[in-house]
């Protein structure tokens, strides 16, 4: 069986190990590495590397592989977005230009697809009227109980600029969160060594937040939190190292007694500004009513 593809402008200078997961299947990499030796996987019927960045006009050829399902069923299905998904979807959108949206990301929705979640943000996204002939790329991520402001990229050009951007610390994020117990110190940063761990290699990494608080009372604070760093967890992890675990947590919190009900996580992307070629982009997203109703619960405001 043979199989040829042209590339699309969406792909250019992407990696063709990439492209095959995005076009094809989702496949561990040693399978595909395994095909490109076999010369089961060509570009323009010549081997090339896993590595190589695919150019316009480009011709996939791909011999000998079933295309049915296999163990990787489940890796193969995308999410398809039901009508009540497009019709909240529309209400999402901050902004909408022809190279990337900003999205108000409701709770309880991944932004990727994962082994606990098959309803994410993506593919809700590519079957939208904002995303026609347009492919979304991912240039960061919010945990999926987290609300609030996110990027996505409509093409690779400026999926490779974001990510730049966040990599050199040129955007910049405003959390606010609702956190267990009092916080004196009005203003102030956390610095903290945060580990991780990749299989059973366990790694450190540094973790840099400010915060302001906005209010307090004796049982719950209002912060305001700007990361200087983007670690996986890190307002969640920072904020429990130092005893003000935020309000709804499952994963980081001191005691059974602050665990609130499953999607309550009281933490919100608030705010990101950032400039691209001389013009600066502001967009902040409204906190949802959930979090409203739980400020007023707990006697705080947002100054």
């Amino acid at each position: 069986m043979k199989k040829i593809f042209s590339l699309t402008d969406h792909f250019v200078n992407s990696r063709l190990d990439r492209w095959f997961r995005r076009n094809v299947c989702e496949v561990p990499q040693s399978l595909i590495e395994k095909n490109i030796r076999k010369g089961n996987i060509k570009v323009n019927n010549i081997k090339k590397k896993s590595s190589y960045k695919l150019q316009k006009k480009d011709q996939i050829i791909i011999y000998n592989i079933k295309f049915s399902a296999s163990k990787n069923k489940k890796l193969n299905k995308k999410y398809i977005a039901t009508k009540t998904d497009l019709s909240q979807s529309s209400s999402m959108f901050i902004e909408n230009n022809e190279n990337f949206v900003v999205i108000n990301k409701p709770p309880g929705i991944a932004v990727q697809s994962g082994t606990k979640s098959r309803k994410n943000i993506l593919d809700i996204l590519r079957s939208t009227k904002e995303f026609e002939g347009s492919f979304p790329y991912t240039v960061h991520r919010i945990d999926k109980e987290t609300t609030g402001v996110l990027i996505v990229a409509k093409n690779r050009k400026y999926a490779q600029l974001f990510t730049s951007l966040f990599r050199i610390r040129k955007i910049h994020k405003t959390y606010l969160g609702i956190v267990v117990g009092e916080i004196k110190k009005h203003k102030g940063t956390l610095k903290d060594e945060l580990f991780y761990y990749e299989g059973k290699k366990k790694t450190k990494a540094i973790a840099i937040t400010h915060y302001t608080v906005l209010d307090t009372n004796n049982n719950y604070s209002l912060l305001k939190l700007n990361p200087e760093t983007g670690r996986k967890h890190q307002l969640r992890k920072q904020l429990l190292i130092h005893g003000h675990p935020i309000l709804g947590d499952t994963k980081y919190r001191i005691s059974e007694n602050h665990a609130s009900k499953k999607n309550t996580l009281m933490l919100h992307a608030y705010k990101i500004n950032f400039s691209i070629a001389g013009d600066k982009y502001n967009f902040s997203a409204e906190p949802p009513l959930l979090f409203k109703k739980i400020l007023k619960e707990k006697y705080l405001k947002i100054s």
